[in-house]
């Protein structure tokens, strides 16, 4: 069953003369000039319980598919559906069923890390005594518990996302939509937001996650759309999108004494054997079944591996490919 259903959604900004964005009430001098596709006929689908990427390079569109799909901009065509109701005409509800974490940061930072998530579950309704409940088990949890009654202006970059992430899930949330939330943290406190996102993916909610980090993207998601210019040029899973644009896969091997490499050649999932001055290259077709079959193999003979490393391709390797070549993959 799908979480979030986006039927061919199209925004386009008006610009005036100056090129900036024209806004409601602007005088008639403010005429239009040029009339910007941000995201030109897109649909996909999320599936319920699994961490759905979106990914594209600056200014691709991502951002502005976000605020579409959370409420804050409404399409200029098209459909989303949020746990199927239309998330432009029941934004109320779809807000009460997900948890937003934007890019740009809304901590009120006058406001203690307490005050914030009070101040969150009243907007949305939360009785006193749940408010109270769900942010005390949230602070705990996030490590934050003990700076409660610090003004959030004092928080460090990565207390704020853990706050923000507090805060997305006061309402205990169906869906959570991130955008960039590790972004321009250290690295251990990156680890701690990528740690708490699978363990409430886990618990089954659903993930909608945009960054420009590929490896945040490759260690969570269990598919991914890019989008470039306003459209999604493909979407699959990260081995799969890796697969697409890789030269090969290949495998270095050391041994502590000789081994038959003819014998490994003919292996089922070996494409080649080449010598090296260390021991062989090995260039397979699926690099886990290739690993396995290598183990067996060996254990069979009176070999012992010195070493063994992998060749794989990268999904940030993949990304520019698939930006370079437009969604073609061939």
């Amino acid at each position: 069953m799908s979480a979030i259903i986006v039927n061919n959604i199209v925004k386009h900004f008006e610009l005036d003369k100056r090129g900036r964005q024209k806004r409601m009430g602007d005088g008639k001098s403010q005429k239009t000039t040029k009339i910007v596709r941000a995201v030109d006929d897109i649909s996909f689908e999320v599936r319920k319980g699994e961490i759905f990427g979106f990914l594209g390079p600056n200014g691709a569109g991502k951002t502005t598919t976000i605020r579409m799909m959370t409420g804050v901009l409404r399409p200029t065509e098209g459909k989303i559906e949020i746990l199927g109701l239309d998330a432009w005409k029941n934004q109320i509800a779809v807000k009460q069923m997900t948890g937003n974490v934007p890019e740009m940061a809304n901590v009120y930072f006058s406001f203690s890390g307490w005050e914030n998530l009070m101040f969150v579950g009243e907007i949305y309704g939360i009785s006193k005594k749940e408010r109270v409940t769900n942010a005390e088990s949230l602070l705990r949890k996030f490590d934050l518990y003990e700076k409660r009654a610090l003004k959030t202006k004092k928080y460090s970059k990565g207390m704020k996302q853990r706050l923000l992430l507090c805060m997305a899930l006061m309402t205990n949330p169906q869906i959570l939509f991130l955008d960039e939330p590790t972004a321009g943290l250290d690295v251990q406190s990156s680890k701690i937001i990528k740690d708490l996102i699978r363990e409430y993916n886990e618990r089954g909610v659903t993930v909608f996650l945009t960054t420009h980090d590929m490896d945040v993207a490759n260690e969570l998601c269990d598919r991914i759309a890019i989008i470039n210019h306003g459209k999604i040029i493909t979407l699959d899973t990260p081995e799969n999108l890796k697969k697409l644009t890789q030269d090969y896969q290949a495998i270095d091997l050391q041994f502590v004494n000789g081994v038959n490499k003819q014998e490994i050649k003919n292996l089922r999932n070996i494409s080649e054997v080449q010598e090296t001055q260390e021991g062989i290259h090995v260039i397979v077709e699926d690099i886990h079944e290739s690993i396995c079959e290598l183990v067996d193999y060996i254990k069979t003979q009176d070999v012992k591996i010195k070493q063994l490393s992998t060749h794989q391709p990268k999904l940030e390797e993949a990304f520019l490919k698939i930006i370079e070549r437009g969604g073609k993959t061939d």
